[in-house]
């Protein structure tokens, strides 16, 4: 009996993707198109620098305190006007995988994962984050 290649497996890992965001039906480039690194990082340094100056001005600069007052601004602010003061003026939103609004629960879990750190560190093939796997959302341009 002849040896036959083996068939895949319906259940094996997804074919790679042409760009991040194309399994999840997002454009490649422009208007709902997975955000990009460097739009992220100048996101995040905006939000960061919030936090600092709210630290020094309330706390006299206080790391626990810089650190609390940055989830808590992702808190507030994803569910409010769909992504943080950074997001938005950099051109980025946060929405649910499933559409609609992100609500409160999808902010909570996102936003303190995000201060742990680390989950935002770890990215999937969609560059999505491990905070926003978890939270069913993704990081898009606006």
């Amino acid at each position: 009996m002849p040896d036959s290649a083996p068939t895949p497996s319906p259940t094996g890992p997804p074919a790679p993707s042409d760009w991040p965001g194309e399994r999840l039906g997002l454009p490649r480039y422009g208007v709902g198109s997975v955000a990009r690194p460097g739009r992220r990082i100048a996101g995040v340094a905006i939000d960061w620098a919030l936090a600092v100056l709210v630290s020094i001005i309330f706390f006299q600069y206080d790391a626990l305190a810089t650190s609390v007052i940055f989830v808590l601004l992702q808190l507030v602010f994803i569910p409010t006007i769909g992504g943080s003061i950074g997001h938005r003026l950099v051109g980025l939103r946060v929405v649910p995988l499933t559409g609609g609004w992100i609500g409160p629960w999808r902010g909570i879990v996102r936003s303190v994962l995000l201060g742990i750190v680390l989950p935002a560190l770890v990215w999937d093939s969609d560059q999505r984050g491990f905070h926003d796997k978890v939270a069913g959302t993704v990081l898009i341009r606006a």
